[in-house]
């Protein structure tokens, strides 16, 4: 326990290592690979439930949260002189996310020797799971922005290479290029913004830079926090650099399990709590959070109703519930958004995984040929629905007591955001209920026979079930673990989210009925709903409008760069020498025939030109 909490690196060292291993090993003893990956979220765990044990007490007595953030160690970074080192550290906060990180990536581990047994990649695949948990890891364990930031762009590689694991699949290939470009812009301004606190405090430590808020200018912390508020938005993919999220589902599902609902997407929110000190000096910056927040949040439900594809309702489901935790740290409830954050890894992770367990038995991810699986597939069915009542916010799930909280501190603060939220509870119990009808209920519409995943898939929908059944619960214990006082839910509050969220339902429920008992519903629909549908089906037109704006007038520049830059002037100087050196040799070469009375003339005439030279010169 001791060597835990002094020594956290063990979570990043342990998992990078075997990542290492794996992939050396090659498919030498494969079969042992999985078993041998999850001693790497094992190790997290661990670290997480030491630290948690050990700084938890601290934090519970009311101090701030900074206070329990001590450095474990450093490493220096590059042995620069300006101090820059890579520190690690561990405070409650840390450790709860340390526990998220682990216990997701160990189950996400587990569930893939089913899904993606016989997969030819299956020695990288783990491997690369390995690498990000490392990544991650050293993300959250970082005692300085600097540290935070490295294993911020490393769990960006990861997720790059784990989006784009079936590299030969174009669409694949695409969607991994898209989210490494999209949140590279949003890390662009991640990394402006810890230019600017180290230019304003001459220090990237998280208590450092929280002990010179007070010295710096108004206009330096609004623009710090400001910038790494972009970096948040990019990561946890918010409007406008959310359009990534929803092609990262061309990877395995498990990995949009781990990556894309539970921890990489998470850690925007997890970065704003973190330097919480710095955005509750910068209203400007919780203000631009709220509104990306909102936007997000009731945009993105608007669009997971309109998708047939299971996984890209889940992917928008992400994106809308990360809007409900970016509209809880706008509105100055960090600790809520903290909470969100981990019930929403819970039963997220289920239903993506429970989505995986559905694809894997009935053979497709389209909603329009599936039908019927509860017959089929009972237990999946059965986990399915604990995570739909915690996404929808059924009470006692996890999902009733963080959501609410979050619609309660918004409410409170800004009650025209709240009634965003409120129209966003709705949505969901629509989307929710619709796609459950849709996969589960009815008559089988697929001419493939459905089955029941194996054991080892069933094991971790579980193990998440019981999170989404029994987190909710802990919601004051981890706000005194943070050092926060926890707040009662508002019952007016709860009993209108509640209600709207089952009037939600019966309205996807009813919605699924006629799209699935009548073909004209599904692909004829009158045409204003129609045209409606199809615009919310490819997101309101965003991605046509990034691609008019941006792509299309950055390849054409960059193709004219080509053809006058790199064509015309450096390739045309390269290919012009050698061309002109080539010529020159050949004129020159005409010039040895092998005649002697030439060779003679052109040595009496050159001898006459250098006399003549030298008497010249000479005068």
């Amino acid at each position: 326990m001791t060597v835990l909490v002094t020594a956290p690196w063990i979570g990043v060292v342990v998992p990078a290592v075997l990542a290492i291993l794996i992939a050396l090993a090659g498919r030498f003893g494969e079969r042992l690979v999985p078993w041998v990956a999850m001693v790497g979220p094992l190790a997290v765990v661990g670290v997480g439930a030491a630290s948690l044990v050990s700084v938890s007490g601290a934090a519970s007595t009311g101090e701030p949260w900074t206070s329990a953030l001590a450095s474990s160690g450093a490493v220096e970074w590059f042995g620069m002189d300006a101090g820059l080192t890579l520190p690690w550290a561990v405070d409650s906060l840390a450790a709860v996310m340390l526990l998220v990180v682990g216990v997701v990536a160990l189950m996400v581990m587990v569930f893939s020797m089913g899904y993606m047994a016989g997969d030819p990649g299956w020695v990288r695949y783990y491997a690369l799971l390995s690498l990000f948990t490392a990544s991650m890891t050293l993300l959250v364990i970082g005692g300085s922005l600097l540290t935070l930031f490295v294993g911020w762009e490393l769990v960006g590689a990861s997720s790059f290479l784990l989006i784009g694991f079936w590299y030969a699949k174009p669409s694949a290939s695409a969607a991994a290029t898209k989210a490494f470009l999209t949140t590279r812009v949003g890390d662009v301004g991640l990394m402006l913004g810890l230019a600017v606190l180290w230019s304003a405090t001459g220090s990237l430590g998280y208590a450092e830079v929280m002990d010179a808020l007070p010295a710096m200018t108004p206009g330096a912390v609004t623009a710090a926090a400001v910038l790494l508020a972009v970096g948040a938005i990019g990561k946890s993919a918010q409007f406008p650099l959310h359009i990534w999220l929803p092609d990262a589902m061309e990877g395995p599902t498990p990995v949009s399990a781990l990556i894309h609902a539970a921890t990489m997407v998470a850690a925007g929110v997890f970065l704003v709590a973190r330097v919480w000190p710095l955005f509750e000096a910068a209203p400007a910056a919780r203000t631009l959070l709220l509104v990306v927040g909102i936007v997000s949040a009731l945009g993105a439900a608007v669009i997971a109703l309109a998708q047939s594809d299971i996984k890209k309702v889940l992917a928008y489901s992400t994106i809308s519930q990360l809007g409900f935790m970016f509209a809880a740290l706008g509105a100055g409830a960090w600790e809520v958004a903290f909470f969100h954050l981990v019930t929403h890894a819970a039963f997220k992770a289920l239903l993506f995984l429970g989505a995986g367990s559905v694809i894997h038995g009935s053979g497709t991810q389209d909603m329009a040929e599936m039908g019927g699986l509860r017959k089929t597939m009972p237990y999946t069915f059965a986990v399915w629905l604990i995570g739909v009542a915690a996404l929808v916010g059924v009470p006692p799930l996890a999902g009733f007591f963080s959501k609410d909280a979050v619609l309660d501190a918004v409410w409170l603060n800004a009650p025209a955001a709240g009634i965003a939220l409120f129209a966003t509870t709705l949505l969901t119990g629509v989307y929710a209920a619709y796609a459950t009808r849709l996969a589960f209920f009815g008559d089988s519409r697929s001419p493939r026979k459905a089955h029941e995943s194996p054991l080892s898939m069933l094991l971790p929908l579980g193990v998440l079930a019981l999170g989404a059944l029994a987190l909710g619960f802990t919601g004051s214990a981890l706000a005194s673990a943070l050092g926060e006082h926890p707040e009662p839910l508002s019952v007016p509050i709860s009993a209108l989210a509640v209600t709207l969220a089952l009037v939600g339902a019966a309205i996807g429920w009813m919605r699924a009925g006629r799209v699935a008992h009548s073909a004209a519903s599904a692909d004829a629909p009158t045409p204003p709903a129609g045209r409606l549908r199809d615009l919310a089906r490819r997101g309101f037109g965003f991605d046509d409008l990034v691609r008019a704006v941006v792509v299309a007038p950055t390849v054409a520049l960059s193709r004219g760069l080509w053809a006058i830059a790199d064509r015309m002037l450096i390739d045309g100087a390269v290919e012009g020498s050698a061309h002109l050196t080539r010529r020159t040799g050949s004129r020159l070469a005409r010039a040895h025939a092998g005649d002697t009375q030439t060779y003679v003339a052109v040595i009496v005439l050159a001898t006459a030109l250098m006399l003549a030279g030298a008497v010249w010169l000479g005068r």
